[in-house]
């Protein structure tokens, strides 16, 4: 098991209803069903409008620690048991909460009256700083200027990625980091390049342009 480093005082609180804890709770015996419902409410906590509506894709596989099949499930139960509402617009399947706003929202989008634009918004991710204390070491006072500079340099995506790659690959230090996002800057990748494309182009590279920081 991985410890877990604790709270920090600079987080958000997420609103849960009152009814999942005094009915819902003690109901739910599966795993999966429990992580999408509060991940659902996590998401739908932070989206602006008078409904709000997650497509399957919005589910993520890493935040929740589940395979897409078992999200699949997971929600086909929540929809059972009535948690969760679902309507289909356009070949894409919506989740929402039964509640009176999301029941009003299905309503709304099987008269056509109101069609999601987009997905949920992205998920919020730490800042740098934070990134760096959890992930590399201490803040000093020098690092916490070189990260400043990244920032103005790079996409915030992609110093996440950079860490997390860090991370993987036992090389908890600025150099490394920095190593990788001069590359993707270097090969015209830039702040709207899909986050995925850009962690398979640094997947080849590790074990090359890299691999002083990785051995040793």
């Amino acid at each position: 098991m991985k410890t877990f480093k604790g709270f920090s005082d600079s987080e958000t609180f997420t609103q849960i209803p009152d009814s999942f804890f005094h009915k819902l709770l003690k109901e739910i015996d599966d795993a999966a069903e429990l992580k999408v419902t509060l991940y659902f409410l996590w998401r739908a906590e932070s989206m602006d409008g008078p409904f709000r509506a997650l497509s399957r894709m919005d589910f993520d596989v890493k935040e929740l620690g589940l395979s897409a099949e078992a999200i699949t499930l997971g929600l086909e139960k929540a929809v059972r048991r009535g948690s969760l509402l679902t309507v289909k617009k356009e070949a894409v399947v919506y989740f929402l909460l039964n509640s009176p706003r999301g029941r009003a929202g299905v309503q709304a989008m099987e008269s056509g009256k109101w069609s999601p634009t987009a997905s949920a918004p992205p998920m919020e991710r730490p800042n740098v700083f934070r990134l760096y204390e959890e992930n590399i070491g201490p803040l000093t006072p020098m690092i916490a200027d070189t990260l400043k500079d990244a920032e103005e340099l790079y996409h915030a995506e992609w110093i996440a990625e950079a860490i997390e790659l860090a991370v993987k690959n036992n090389k908890r230090n600025w150099k490394y980091c920095e190593a990788i996002l001069k590359r993707w800057k270097d090969e015209g990748r830039h702040g709207k390049t899909n986050p995925r494309d850009a962690r398979q182009g640094s997947e080849r590279y590790t074990k090359s342009e890299f691999a002083e920081y990785l051995d040793g």
